[in-house]
């Protein structure tokens, strides 16, 4: 989350975006069980397990929608799974 806030400039001042050293191509959305969950049923992810193969799978998933900015849909799926019954 820190690199998310740091690396990305998203103009909202949600993430602040003052690292230049760094590209948001760079960053892969955070996994855990909320934005696991969801992007299960998304069908972004088939793996059951909350794991480093997992991770790689739903970056690879988040890739194909924006490659230039894959860790755009975490608060998305993150939220979904917190304050939705999903």
């Amino acid at each position: 989350m820190f690199l998310r806030w740091m690396v990305r400039n998203d103009n909202a001042g949600v993430d602040f975006g003052i690292w230049q050293s760094l590209t948001p191509a760079q960053l892969s959305c955070p996994l855990d069980v909320h934005s696991g969950n969801v992007a299960r049923k998304l069908g972004l992810l088939t793996r059951k397990q909350n794991d480093a193969k997992a991770l790689a799978e739903l970056d690879s998933s988040l890739r194909r929608m924006d490659p230039l900015d894959p860790v755009k849909y975490d608060f998305a799926l993150f939220g979904l799974g917190v304050f939705e019954k999903f």
